[in-house]
């Protein structure tokens, strides 16, 4: 028999499930479940927070490895995936070597694909100044997964997470969603 199948969510009054041929069970802490087939029993942990971090201006690489670090310490998971996700249209998720050439090299190519110097439909829309930032932001994505490996997230060598802040307004507080899955 394969794989149990698994479905759902831990959040309060929203149902987990297996396949027809297994059973699932909750077990003391919340973030936990179990899916038993016929021939073994698997703890599953679902572990989601969210963290905070807060750019000064546009163009901003921000590293926010150690703080995904920290997130998948705290779950208890040892194997499996952590999954972020910004929530905000002008800012971004990826992975980079975090180092000033690079990062520079990041800015510019960003600027080569959507410069200041041409005019944008959502300004002329919204009048915010932010059509780049928010064509930016699409063409580097607001979501970013990782597998997680004897409780850590694996990276290469010279490898970050970064938030990119895109906005032209300064100082914006960026909301990360963290769930990290596995056993």
């Amino acid at each position: 028999m394969g794989s149990p199948f698994w479905y759902g969510s831990l959040l309060p009054d929203t149902p987990v499930s297996c396949s027809l041929e297994n059973s699932f069970f909750y077990l003391p802490d919340r973030n936990r479940f179990a899916c038993r087939s016929r021939d073994h029993i698997q703890v599953k942990i679902v572990f989601r927070t969210a963290f905070f971090i807060t750019s000064q201006r546009e163009g901003d690489i921000i590293d926010i490895t150690q703080e995904v670090k920290q997130a998948v310490r705290d779950s208890n998971v040892k194997n499996g995936l952590v999954h972020l996700y910004v929530r905000h249209s002008t800012a971004a998720l990826t992975t980079i070597e975090y180092e000033p050439g690079v990062l520079s090299d990041l800015r510019r190519a960003l600027s080569v694909m959507a410069p200041d110097t041409i005019p944008y439909a959502h300004d002329t829309r919204w009048g915010d100044g932010n059509g780049r930032s928010h064509v930016k932001a699409a063409i580097i994505g607001p979501s970013l997964t990782v597998p997680v490996e004897d409780g850590t997230p694996v990276c290469g060598t010279w490898q970050q997470i970064v938030l990119l802040e895109l906005d032209v307004n300064a100082g914006r507080e960026r909301e990360i969603m963290c769930t990290v899955t596995g056993e």
